[in-house]
């Protein structure tokens, strides 16, 4: 295998979602759209950041990171969006709604942390509605 098919690969095997952290946002899309939510985007990667669900909650719009885990032993798994994760989200949700031309419309940031141990049909979820500011955002808007 020459050397750039081998870091295209290794670069590919990246960037691809892991088995349990897509299991986790298709739990979350589903009991979001049981609480009345209307996914409207999944799995947005860009430079900038990504998204893993955007929805609709009456007329907010809600970017919505989930982060799963097979136990608590490193952790809740909110603790795991931290300042510099809160940036990359809001970033990505900024130019997510510069590029749908979005920018007047309410919109908030939840957090949907998800506890899937190994062998469990089903997992415990908490919700967490406006679990954070946007948070660097100046200079942004230009």
């Amino acid at each position: 295998m020459r050397w750039s098919a081998a870091v295209g690969s290794w670069w590919a095997g990246l960037c691809q979602p892991k088995p349990l952290g897509h299991q986790g946002e298709r739990a979350a899309e589903k009991h979001l759209r049981r609480k009345g939510y209307k996914i409207v985007a999944r799995g947005l990667r860009s430079r900038v950041g990504e998204l893993d669900l955007v929805a609709v909650d009456g007329r907010t719009i809600v970017f919505v990171e989930v982060k799963t885990r097979r136990s608590q032993q490193s952790g809740h798994p909110s603790e795991s969006v931290d300042e510099h994760k809160q940036r990359r989200v809001t970033r990505a949700a900024l130019a997510f709604l510069k590029r749908h031309g979005l920018l007047e419309y309410r919109c908030r940031f939840d957090v949907v942390a998800i506890i899937w141990p190994e062998g469990s049909k089903r997992p415990q979820i908490e919700h967490y509605q406006s679990a954070f500011e946007a948070t660097g955002i100046s200079g942004l808007f230009s």
